[in-house]
């Protein structure tokens, strides 16, 4: 199933999301909306509801997770599969680190929110790069190693990226004018 985005922000309350936490994933999910609006304009067969549902889901045991440790996204799926939202639960899953994705074959809602999370530090919209420099950081705490897997895994997104703008009538640097409008 697929919720509405009263019941996304009802799932919100349900599991006291930080407020915080609250507006990046509404930031996140603006920018999905855009994506998704100019995708399915261009004949992208792509899920609007879908997709936006995912961004306001994506963080949604961030709050736990901060308090308790765990992997948030494992156990948002969880969370998504415990109240029946299985359309939703693998990009709920997978907005870290995709685990399946195609450079150049079929869109997917799961993409686009990953691609989003990438593109909003707390509540601003930031590009690619900016935000890789912030999760090392803020993550990477002088590890090498795990500096060396945020950036593959952005080298993918950097991917998804050039995937989603050939298809799209606006450039990746327009994307915070067009949600702040």
């Amino acid at each position: 199933m697929i919720p509405t985005e009263k019941e996304c922000y009802d799932l919100m309350d349900q599991y006291r999301m930080l407020d915080n936490v609250r507006e990046h994933s509404i930031v996140v999910a603006e920018i999905v909306r855009a994506i998704c609006h100019g995708l399915v304009h261009s004949g992208v067969k792509i899920s609007v509801d879908k997709a936006v549902a995912g961004a306001l889901l994506h963080d949604i045991a961030k709050t736990q997770c901060l308090q308790t440790g765990g992997d948030h996204a494992a156990i948002g799926r969880e969370i998504c599969l415990k109240h029946h939202l299985d359309e939703i639960a693998d990009i709920v899953a997978e907005h870290i680190w995709l685990k399946s994705y195609s450079l150049d074959g079929v869109y997917t809602e799961k993409e686009i929110v990953y691609y989003g999370d990438k593109r909003v530090l707390h509540t601003s919209v930031v590009n690619l790069d900016e935000r890789m420099h912030d999760i090392i950081d803020r993550y990477g705490k002088n590890d090498s190693r795990l500096s060396q897997l945020v950036r593959m895994n952005f080298n993918i997104c950097q991917g998804i990226e050039r995937k989603l703008f050939k298809r799209l009538n606006f450039r990746p640097e327009q994307l915070a004018d067009m949600i702040q409008e």
